[in-house]
């Protein structure tokens, strides 16, 4: 396996590079950093990560 393109939303945030039979996350947008050389088993926990930080962030925003 190559790198590949990890898009949230239709909008490319990331890529996955194969790091020891795993997923490193590469982060190329701001609201995506925290995860930035986290390391995953899949795209799909990849993506789970995503979706459970920035639902975060949204709920947080909308408490202020």
């Amino acid at each position: 396996m190559s790198k590949q393109v990890i898009e949230y939303r239709g909008l490319p945030v990331g890529i996955v590079v194969p790091d020891e039979g795993r997923l490193r996350f590469i982060a190329v947008k701001f609201h995506v950093h925290d995860l930035d050389g986290h390391s995953f088993g899949s795209q799909a926990e990849v993506l789970k990560a995503i979706h459970t930080l920035l639902g975060r962030a949204s709920d947080s925003s909308r408490a202020a």
